[in-house]
């Protein structure tokens, strides 16, 4: 397993760094395109939707079953799966709404105030969005500490599922990018700054797939893999329908959205099927 470290670090590494990817389309297209980025949200939500419960799950299932005998075993894959969609869920709570990354809004709406000003370009609104922008790189570090370890630990267990899931992360990362740099770059006009701060955000994947690979890889095993695998999965699932599937609808029309994600889990099974 130990071989495929550098692998399992470098498809982390790219997943975490294309917060950086929603940045620089941000500040260099000439207009954004929302149905695009909502075909690709649904496309990366029907990715981790079906490799979680069609792969993912069924990995862990037979990891514990096999440790623990079927009865018991099924019992600790379904209890971490639960456990995983909790844990992320608990985070999202933690996270107040205001600077939840998860509340992320088309930035080619514009707001004016009663005089008829720009609401963007008031000093106290700035000051909100430099707030805003800090705030947002700081939950979405949070957010990718456990999508880290799940590239890095699907990548050393299997290096075609860690590609599916780095793809899929890397996806969703993009509108978060977009999230932290636009507030930051109308609050101080610095693109560096903001690129900057965007970035940062994403270094918290890979930082965060090492943190969990080394204290869990003392007593690695069969069940350890499980519990991982399964627990991962939740996490997935939950991101899916809580974050990606929803930003996807605001950002573009429905059917939009769901051909995005049926495309997304077409594309997931004729890759399994292939490498099968």
């Amino acid at each position: 397993m130990s071989d495929n470290i550098w692998f399992a670090l470098g498809l982390t590494v790219f997943a975490g760094l294309s917060t950086g990817v929603g940045s620089i389309m941000a500040f260099f297209s000439k207009k954004f395109n929302p149905k695009f980025l909502a075909g690709s949200l649904g496309f990366s939500a029907g990715v981790m939707i079906y490799v979680s419960l069609v792969e993912i799950f069924f990995k862990a299932k037979d990891s514990l079953t096999g440790y623990y005998g079927y009865k018991e075993g099924y019992w600790y894959t379904v209890i971490a799966f639960f456990s995983g969609i909790a844990l992320i869920a608990l985070i999202d709570k933690l996270i107040p709404s205001f600077e939840n990354p998860h509340e992320i809004k088309n930035p080619d709406k514009k707001k004016f105030d009663a005089q008829g000003n720009e609401v963007s370009e008031l000093p106290e609104f700035k000051t909100k969005l430099l707030r805003m922008g800090l705030f947002s790189a700081l939950a979405i570090s949070i957010h990718n500490f456990p999508e880290g370890l799940a590239t890095f630990i699907g990548a050393m267990t299997e290096p075609g599922l860690g590609i599916s899931i780095a793809v899929a992360v890397a996806i969703h990362n993009i509108p978060e990018g977009i999230a932290v740099s636009v507030p930051i770059y109308y609050a101080t006009k610095s693109r560096k700054k903001a690129l900057w701060y965007s970035f940062l955000s994403g270094v918290a994947e890979p930082v965060g797939a090492l943190i969990g690979y080394f204290i869990l890889s003392s007593f690695f095993n069969e069940a350890t893999f499980g519990v991982i695998f399964a627990g991962v999965a939740g996490i997935m699932i939950y991101i899916s329908l809580d974050e990606l599937l929803p930003t996807a609808e605001e950002y573009g029309e429905h059917h939009v959205a769901i051909g995005g994600l049926i495309s997304g889990m077409a594309v997931m099974a004729l890759s399994l099927l292939l490498m099968a």
